[in-house]
């Protein structure tokens, strides 16, 4: 699967995206800077990755959600081809209207940079098909502002529709319905706040995240 990630001035995981790519496709993801107005030809998977775009100014994700690659990436998405955003990606891609809800400051109002603990709510999707049912995983988090909001009408409609993909265990930031990953209607666009970039090689702590992109990209 041919692969995109994208990089905002202020991203810092575009590097670990790149190499999880790399790593269960076998093929480098083109690095796509924010100012192009085009994906890559035959580009099929794109990734949204951390960090802090635009230095996290008015809020986080708003500036780079106006960027010029974000229409290339709306019409992506309104193909059925894949599309995932982490943390500072999950961020952009709520503001940019792909996702409902919106991000707010963590509940104790402080920076969170931990390994924390996630259960697989839905493994009968394009990106957990790879995970068992309710797994409990260990991925990292680092965020300021990922304490998931959304009016009520919209949590019923995402739990009916199944569209919360991840939940946390102990919650650390005060989202909703202890919501850390969600999808789409259509099941094409996932966002996370937890880094399973940072969780595919046990040299680095564990591999509970590679199974994520084995779902997408295919790999066994």
């Amino acid at each position: 699967m041919k692969s995109a990630v994208i990089v905002f001035p202020g991203s810092n995981c575009d590097r670990d995206a790149h190499d999880a790519i790399k790593r269960v496709t076998g093929q480098a993801p083109a690095m796509v800077w924010h100012q192009e107005t085009a994906l890559p030809e035959g580009t099929q998977f794109v990734m949204l990755p951390g960090g802090f775009s635009y230095g996290d100014y008015l809020r986080c994700g708003a500036m780079a959600s106006h960027s010029a690659i974000m229409p290339a990436i709306i019409a992506h998405a309104a193909t059925g081809a894949p599309i995932l955003g982490v943390c500072n990606g999950f961020q952009v891609l709520t503001e940019c209207g792909l996702l409902p809800g919106a991000l707010m400051r963590n509940a104790q109002l402080k920076f969170i940079c931990e390994d924390t603990a996630i259960t697989v709510t839905n493994s009968n999707t394009r990106f957990t098909s790879r995970y068992a049912a309710n797994a409990k995983l260990t991925i990292p988090i680092a965020h300021h502002d990922g304490n998931y909001f959304a009016d009520t009408e919209t949590l019923i409609r995402i739990e009916n529709e199944g569209q919360v993909a991840f939940r946390y265990g102990a919650n650390p930031n005060g989202s909703a319905n202890d919501i850390a990953g969600l999808m789409n209607e259509q099941g094409n666009v996932l966002g996370m706040m937890p880094h399973p970039e940072r969780a595919v090689d046990a040299k680095h702590g564990g591999t509970d995240g590679l199974a994520l992109f084995e779902s997408l990209l295919g790999s066994a």
